[in-house]
């Protein structure tokens, strides 16, 4: 039996590019997972374009929403969220989007930027929280950044600053990296461009971090390739040290390969594979930006900030986890 103190919550995170579940058993400053799904839906296929979420991705997420909640439902969990983030918040048809994963019976958040980044630091602070920790997350359509510090022991952070900004992997493919495999000129473009739009958060901090946190697919995907990990094992993946020198490498290697011999890379999602190397260049440049030689790969992300989150306002009948902002 659990604790009295300890409930089974389960969050839905519908990215631009992934749909994943979490359950858990969740206590004031504790998370234990009972399951953990990933499935690559892309709810942004075709947005950056047209602004529209498209009817074949909807239909595909909402299934994929269906399937999770059931299953959590299955496994006791009291409450399942579904929080929805770049893609959801800025499409003009959200609402589609809203009325298919009502008819699953969830709750669905479409969260701001600023909530985001929050949540994300807040499951990365969980466990891997330090003084002046930097937490990087790229998306499909944004990547959020939040310098902060974190309190694993009652569950409290403090942001410095924080940022999401609208550059993801999903976003850049489709505006820059067009030819297969993509142009030096495409790379070199598209590099310029993630630099402009990251540049201004590194710009205004008022102190250097003193460590890096990477998260979410783009991160977890390139330690996985780095240990030429098959079958994928988060827990090798989860706290694995990547160095700028590797980062730079695997994103010169994929960048040179055409899609298909890209899919069949150790390590690699196929799925993720249309992708992965404009997610690598922002995580590159934000480590470049960030003036430090490494990063930390954490598997823990806004999934265990969104079960924290959600069981404090349960608890508390308001707001969520402690979050302090300077």
């Amino acid at each position: 039996m659990r604790p009295e103190a300890v409930e089974r919550l389960a969050v839905i995170d519908m990215g631009t590019v992934t749909t994943r579940l979490l359950v858990a058993d969740v206590g004031p400053a504790s998370v234990r997972e009972v399951v953990r799904r990933s499935r690559i839906t892309h709810l942004g296929d075709g947005w950056t374009g047209t602004g529209l979420l498209s009817a074949e991705a909807i239909a595909r997420v909402a299934a994929t929403v269906a399937e999770y909640a059931a299953e959590a439902r299955s496994l006791g969990a009291e409450d399942v969220l579904a929080v929805a983030t770049s893609a959801a918040r800025d499409a003009a048809n959200t609402g589609e989007l809203a009325d298919a994963i009502a008819g699953t019976g969830v709750d669905l958040e479409v969260i701001t930027g600023e909530k985001e980044a929050a949540l994300t630091f807040a499951g990365v602070a969980y466990e891997l929280g330090g003084e002046g920790t930097l937490v990087v997350d790229v998306g499909g359509g944004s990547t959020e950044l939040v310098l902060g510090s974190g309190t694993p022991a009652d569950g409290s952070v403090r942001i410095h600053a924080a940022r999401s900004v609208d550059v993801g992997s999903k976003r850049v493919t489709e505006l820059f990296l067009r030819s297969d495999p993509p142009t030096p000129r495409e790379i070199e473009q598209a590099r310029a461009e993630v630099a402009a739009a990251l540049k201004p958060f590194f710009a205004a901090l008022s102190e250097r971090p003193h460590a890096m946190i990477s998260v979410a697919g783009t991160a977890t995907s390139l330690a996985a390739i780095d240990m030429a990990l098959d079958p994928y094992d988060p827990e090798r993946v989860h706290g694995y040290r990547l160095s700028g020198a590797v980062v730079a490498d695997i994103v010169e290697r994929l960048a040179s390969m055409p899609l298909e011999e890209r899919r069949r890379v150790v390590g690699l999602e196929p799925d993720r594979a249309s992708v992965i190397v404009a997610g690598t260049l922002i995580l590159e440049t934000a480590l470049a930006l960030s003036g430090l030689d490494s990063t930390l790969v954490s598997e823990h992300d806004i999934l265990y900030g969104a079960v924290l989150d959600r069981y404090a306002a349960r608890r508390s009948g308001a707001g969520g986890v402690d979050v302090e902002r300077e």
